[in-house]
């Protein structure tokens, strides 16, 4: 074992080498290394233009060259489409989220199939909140008290007002099913919708379909409104009375309609026959209803038995679809009566 004297030494003797100076550098490495090459003069750079590429350079290089010509190649990303009052489209088969004082509240009375009642915490109670409250309860819908963060996260960032009403996906009929029941009755009635985008349409149609005796109401999958909270809403609880279903092709739909016996009249301002001239309306029928913009698609109107317009006497240049609808079955409905 050394001394004290030995060790004592050991610390005060200077060690060989260059001395460490502030920071932890040597004075070598503080020499200057001459002037920074340009990026084309580095055969480590992706900029290098020399005939010697050393072999890791040269491997990514190629690395970076194909990764850039996929990036070109792949389709752009489109955002999604988003609907009025959402930030992203929801998957099909998720539960819609109502929010707002107003459309909860209406959505209640109409007696929308809810879930669940979101409430935020601290929310002014006025007369709206009060009557969610109750109908909630009376109705044994679960009422979940959320801070506002959380109901803005859930929304989307949509302004919420501190409410939402939460809203399963709706249950469409199988087609044939809906053709078989109506086949059952006395004067099947029908109606199918082309291409009608606006939910608020779509629930005024249901609306009048039930309200003239209609057996079912038929509209395509795609480019097309669904059954959504605000369908069922301005459809006044009507979408509970109606079977209403989707189908992939509306031609195909409209052609096996009029396989099972039906007479498929679709409505269009520039049609041959008055609405009030319609002597099949007595019969099985099909009644088709047209987007709000274009109307009846061409394979759509070659499809159609005949074409029907509602007379207006003055210069308009059409009626909304829904009106249209509601203005067609109540003449069918008359004739009936």
């Amino acid at each position: 074992m050394p001394g004290n004297s030995e060790r004592r030494n050991r610390r005060t003797t200077p060690r060989k080498g260059p001395t460490k100076g502030s920071g932890g550098k040597n004075r070598q490495s503080l020499a200057g290394r001459g002037r920074t090459l340009p990026a084309d003069e580095r055969p480590w750079h992706k900029a290098y233009e020399g005939e010697e590429v050393p072999k890791r350079t040269a491997w990514k290089q190629e690395k970076e060259r194909r990764a850039a010509a996929g990036r070109a190649a792949a389709p752009a990303k489109q955002g999604p489409r988003v609907a009025p009052g959402r930030k992203s489209m929801p998957p099909k088969d998720a539960p819609e989220l109502l929010v707002g004082r107003n459309p909860v509240v209406e959505a209640l009375r109409a007696h929308v199939p809810a879930t669940a009642l979101y409430l935020a915490h601290g929310i002014e109670a006025d007369e709206r909140i009060r009557e969610a409250l109750q109908t909630a309860a009376n109705r044994g819908i679960a009422i979940l008290d959320v801070s506002r963060g959380e109901l803005d996260r859930m929304t989307g960032g949509v302004l919420h007002q501190g409410i939402g009403l939460q809203v399963p996906p709706y249950a469409y009929e199988p087609f044939e099913d809906v053709v078989a029941a109506a086949g059952e009755q006395v004067a099947p009635l029908l109606v199918a919708l082309d291409g009608v985008t606006d939910p608020r349409n779509l629930g005024a149609v249901v609306r009048s379909a039930a309200a003239f005796g209609a057996h079912g109401v038929f509209l395509p999958e795609r480019r097309a409104a669904s059954m959504t909270a605000t369908a069922w809403r301005t459809s006044a609880g009507a979408a509970a009375r109606v079977p209403i279903a989707q189908v992939t092709n509306l031609t195909r739909a409209l052609k096996a309609c009029q396989d099972a016996g039906f007479v498929v009249a679709g409505l269009d301002a520039d049609g041959d026959v008055s609405v009030y001239d319609l002597e099949v309306a007595v019969g099985p029928l099909v009644v088709v209803v047209g987007s709000e913009g274009r109307g009846l698609g061409r394979l759509v109107g070659q499809t159609c038995d005949l074409l029907v317009r509602v007379p207006m006497a003055s210069d308009v240049e059409s009626l909304n679809a829904s009106v249209a609808a509601a203005v067609a079955l109540a003449e069918v409905a008359r004739r009936r009566s």
